[in-house]
């Protein structure tokens, strides 16, 4: 008689994995998680929002790509925890939306309760940062599906937002001016490209101290995404926020026209933007011509935010009060397309 066991499938280690995460789930909840229902999903309450006159649901799903090869080779599984989160709580801010609650995705070739443990304590730790509530999810065991050894995760974040109070990018307009808050480094995106100049062709140490760095490639790779969330919302709530463009794959080039209205487009003081060393890194390792660099990279830009030029000071200064470094980078010009000067 045939086993799961024989398939490649221990359900035991499946059940081990989520007994150790209940810990960390549970740590995100608030009144607004409902628990007495049947366990086959979460269940949330709006209660809490009744007072808005038309709530919007705004939701994302993303995943963390390649990175999780870096994850895998440095054995540190809790960073692409908090990057799922936090990427997610980006592509929910452009419309102005909190973050509501997560939702994630964890597929492996054979499940290590110990490595699902650590992913999500890492989720759990960057929920609780954005106010976020963890309230379910899946974990797989696909061995015919993942070679040994290999992982997989996504996410989905639903965030809430009264429409009143939803981001309007139809207003952008000529003369709003472009402020740039900045990554940390690589974030989520561009990976299968870093890795193939530094690891497969320059054949670089993961674990080694890189001067330009200033710690190990492994620890500059394995930076974790920022959330702007807090900051951002909390600017919100005094300034008049026209636009956010959130920085990911397609760089500045392809995500900024996202946010811009028929018949403007973005003029980019290229001598502002604050590169950092990472991406210098592998422009030169690989010999990357600047145009694909800022089409794969965030190239040290994280977040691109519109306000009227008259509350760019403002705005800058109430950021930096929580914490946020932010400059400016261009401004809205009558013109499509993004154009560097």
């Amino acid at each position: 008689m045939s086993k799961y066991a024989e398939a490649g499938v221990n359900i035991d280690a499946g059940n081990e994995a989520i007994l150790r995460i209940k810990k960390h789930v549970k740590a995100t909840h608030s009144s607004i998680v409902l628990g007495d229902f049947a366990n086959f999903a979460g269940v949330v309450s709006l209660k809490k929002f009744s007072k808005m006159k038309e709530p919007l649901l705004v939701s994302t799903m993303d995943g963390v790509g390649t990175k999780i090869k870096i994850a895998a080779a440095m054995d540190k599984w809790d960073t692409v925890g908090q990057d799922i989160v936090n990427h997610c709580s980006n592509d929910v801010l452009p419309i102005g939306a909190e973050p509501l609650f997560f939702l994630d995705y964890i597929a492996a070739s054979r499940i290590k309760p110990e490595t699902v443990e650590s992913i999500v304590a890492g989720m759990s730790k960057a929920c609780k940062e954005v106010g976020c509530a963890l309230i379910g999810g899946e974990t797989a065991e696909m061995p015919s599906v993942y070679s040994e050894g290999e992982h997989d995760i996504a996410g989905c974040m639903v965030g809430i937002v009264d429409r009143k109070d939803a981001i309007d990018i139809s207003k952008i307009k000529a003369g709003d001016v472009l402020l740039a808050l900045p990554s940390n480094g690589l974030h989520t995106n561009g990976y299968s490209l870093a890795r193939k100049v530094l690891l497969d062709e320059s054949w670089m140490n993961i674990n080694e101290h890189v001067k330009e760095l200033g710690c190990s490639l492994g620890e500059e790779l394995l930076r974790v995404h920022k959330s702007y969330s807090k900051a951002v919302l909390g600017l919100s709530k005094k300034v008049k926020v026209k636009g956010i463009a959130h920085i990911t794959g397609g760089g500045l080039v392809e995500n900024l026209p996202r946010i811009l209205p028929k018949g403007t487009g973005a003029e980019i003081d290229e001598a502002k933007i604050k590169v950092q060393p990472i991406f210098d890194l592998i422009q030169n390792k690989g010999n990357i011509s600047k145009g694909e660099m800022y089409r794969v990279f965030n190239m040290g830009l994280g977040l691109v935010i519109a306000v009227e030029k008259g509350n760019a000071d403002k705005a800058m200064k109430m950021l930096q009060k929580s914490g946020q470094d932010s400059y400016y980078i261009g401004r809205i010009v009558k013109d499509e397309g993004v154009r560097f000067k």
